[in-house]
């Protein structure tokens, strides 16, 4: 019997705000909320930007909420647009003759002098050599430059993830992991003691990571260029930048974990990769809780010119240029999915997501989300570019809707499901991933397909773009409201409309008016991934058809106290009260703290001790 993999916490933060309670999701369509859900959300945010300390913004504070979350124009404490440092590179000739002289301190001169210098002491200055050189000399000097790009996806102004822990000089990205893990962990609304309690040590996993890495100063960025600069390396840059690591920082400072981990790289398609690896754990029974995520921060000039000298990026430029305007560039509709576009936008998120089986999320009361029905990963298959799209996404995508129609049925996936776009605002994607929904469409019999692209007010943050995805397909699950894509005016004559919608208001279903969601992400190099989103009255309903309405009303009964627990913490939140979890040498083990023998191991802490006592898993092969 296959486990459903059940989503029960959320939480993180990405430009529009915390994603725990959907209040990141609520920014999106802040607008057309009821009064006391908005109020909420503006209260959340104000606590968050450090402007209100939980309190009810006033209209200048709203307006200033507005300016400073989602794409925006980049911001002076994450870059200087207006002056990005960089080296020039020129050189030094004689003025006259045929030597070039200058004059420098002793201790500033290289470890190996160039055997053609002629380097003598000042007499009359202590430590100031002369040196003289019989060729011109190539230098780089300090300069600035004005950035072509200007715009980017960033955490809201005035949060910073490093200041509310004992960071030491953790790279941004790692900072936003510790924020986003204790966030979901918290969103729970029990205690991780008692979900410890509940399982063996090695029946939790943790799957998280970066696409990228590191690459700030405080990671591999720093290391590389440390030499380079005249600088020291650190002893942390190397280990610091590793693209595991926000797995590593959950298991040994967050939930002090000894089940499995690691990372899944699938370039933009990351999140799916780690999702679809923790659903197979839940799915085959080998894992009862599994904790996936990603953290990027990518806002910074290296990544930024990398992906610029790509044509990958909308430059300020060519913004302008779509707009017919040579003053300023729109930078608030930077990222324009599916209408006329130059490229996408970069941004910075960190997306956590809790999962448990069935059986699990009722016996503990949990909050229920929604589920996983599965995620498919396919490649394209030989390539002429390894940027380019090919065909592995039509695969991905009829997978996932078979797979929707078997699950809750042709009318279902025919009325009563939409898609979150991959979405980058490139003009390559709004035609190639637009003929593959409206195929899809097609073949599956839809009608009108509503079309998502979330990234027109997140940006692409990279390897948790489909986890922002996830974030807001939940917070429209619990709303009954579809983001539409407000940054675009009307669809480039290119794009394929056959069957589908690309709505660019809101999209009012209900509550309950949609069934399931699909979750589309496309990366570099053929990495395809299409997940499926189950609601969460349909995952009610399945859960009640496999346990019984006795079981789910006790289930209701024991998430009245969680439900309650989650609004004191968001409460708490929402007023700047609780620290993120940080546990730095706590409760650390050595092996002579272990009990063992040849059919179990104790490790203190933990209720349940991890099971040797272990079946063949080759029965026809082993031994007689």
């Amino acid at each position: 019997m296959s486990r459903l993999p059940v989503i029960v916490g959320l939480g993180g933060v990405n430009p529009a705000g915390r994603l725990s309670a959907h209040h990141a999701y609520r920014r999106l369509v802040i607008d057309r909320l009821p009064q006391p859900d908005a109020d909420a959300t503006w209260r959340s945010l104000g606590g968050l930007m450090n402007l209100t300390g939980g309190q009810l913004p006033d209209e200048e504070q709203r307006q200033f909420i507005l300016d400073h979350t989602l794409v925006r124009r980049i911001e002076p404490h994450l870059i200087d647009v207006d002056a990005i440092p960089w080296n020039r590179s020129f050189e030094l000739q004689p003025a006259s003759g045929d030597r070039l002289v200058f004059r420098t301190r002793e201790r500033l001169l290289p470890d190996n002098v160039p055997e053609d210098w002629d380097v003598k002491a000042v007499g009359d200055s202590p430590g100031l050599v002369e040196v003289s050189v019989p060729r011109t000399l190539e230098m780089l000097l300090p300069d600035t430059r004005v950035s072509r790009v200007q715009s980017a996806g960033q955490l809201p102004t005035g949060f910073e993830p490093e200041r509310l822990y004992q960071s030491r000089s953790h790279p941004r990205g790692l900072a936003m992991t510790v924020f986003g893990a204790s966030d979901a962990v918290r969103s729970l609304g029990m205690d991780w003691e008692t979900i410890r309690a509940a399982v063996r040590p090695d029946e939790v996993a943790v799957y998280a990571g970066s696409g990228m890495g590191q690459l700030d100063f405080n990671g591999s960025g720093g290391m590389i260029q440390s030499q380079l600069m005249g600088k020291r390396v650190t002893a942390k840059q190397c280990a610091l930048g590793l693209a595991e690591m926000p797995a590593d920082f959950v298991n040994a400072y967050i939930l002090g974990s000894v089940g499995t981990t690691g990372t899944n790289l699938g370039a933009c398609a990351t999140f799916l990769y780690n999702l679809r690896q923790g659903i197979d754990d839940i799915r085959s029974g080998k894992r009862r809780v599994v904790f996936v995520g990603n953290a990027e921060a990518p806002v910074i000039p290296e990544i930024i010119e990398g992906y610029r000298t790509m044509g990958a990026l909308a430059e300020d430029e060519d913004l302008m240029r779509i707009d017919g305007r040579n003053d300023h560039a729109d930078h608030r509709r930077a990222c324009r999915p599916f209408s006329d576009n130059c490229g996408f936008t970069l941004a910075e998120s960190a997306v956590f997501t809790v999962l448990m089986d069935d059986e699990l999320a009722l016996e503990l009361g949990a909050d229920i989300l929604g589920a996983v029905g599965d995620v498919f990963i396919n490649a394209d298959g030989y390539k002429k570019s390894i940027p380019g799209p090919g065909i592995g996404n039509y695969l991905t995508i009829g997978k996932a809707l078979a797979t929707g129609r078997a699950i809750c049925g042709e009318d279902s996936v025919r009325r009563r499901s939409y898609i979150q776009a991959h979405g980058t605002s490139t003009p390559q994607n709004r035609v190639t991933e637009s003929h593959i929904f409206s195929e899809m469409a097609r073949i599956f019999g839809i009608d009108k397909w509503t079309v998502g692209a979330v990234k027109a007010y997140l940006g692409h943050s990279l390897a948790p773009a489909s986890g922002d995805q996830l974030a807001m397909a939940l917070g429209s699950f619990a709303y009954g409201l579809i983001p539409g894509i407000k940054t675009i005016d009307h669809v480039a004559e290119d794009v394929h409309t056959d069957h589908l919608d690309f709505p660019m208001d809101h999209v009012e279903t209900g509550v309950e008016g949609m069934d399931m969601v699909f979750l589309n992400s496309k990366g570099f190099g053929g990495n395809n991934a299409t997940g499926l989103l189950l609601a969460p009255h349909v995952t009610r309903r399945m859960m009640a058809k496999r346990h019984g309405e006795a079981a789910m009303k006790q289930w209701q009964a024991r998430h009245e106290k969680v439900a309650a627990a989650i609004e004191q913490y968001d409460a708490a939140m929402t007023r700047g009260e609780m620290a993120p979890i940080y546990r730095f040498g706590e409760g650390v083990l050595d092996g002579p703290d272990l009990t063992m023998n040849d059919r179990e191991i104790r490790i203190p802490g933990f209720a349940q001790p991890v099971d040797l006592d272990l079946p063949n898993p080759y029965p026809d092969m082993g031994k007689d």
